[in-house]
């Protein structure tokens, strides 16, 4: 069994990911009561970007303390992949 990987900063993350989970709800609930568009659009935005700061903080926490300062190829290979999503 491997060892789980947390960082310092992944419960601030998981806070900032479970209010924009409620945040959701509520569009979904805004919707189902029929709320206006403008209203729903403008919740669905700020849903989305508490998702993307979501990721962006998780990206960039790996970037500071998961690749070494040697430069490994390993290390080059993975700064690739995961910047993709950024």
């Amino acid at each position: 069994m491997t060892k789980p990987h947390v960082h310092a900063t992944h419960p601030a993350l998981v806070a900032r990911l479970k209010r924009a989970d409620g945040h959701l709800r509520a569009v979904i609930e805004m919707i189902e009561a029929g709320k206006p568009c403008l209203e729903i659009a403008q919740q669905m935005q700020a849903v989305e970007k508490a998702v993307a700061n979501a990721k962006r903080a998780l990206i960039h926490d790996h970037l500071d303390h998961c690749l070494d300062a040697e430069h490994s190829v390993a290390d080059r290979d993975e700064l690739k992949a995961i910047s993709r999503y950024l």
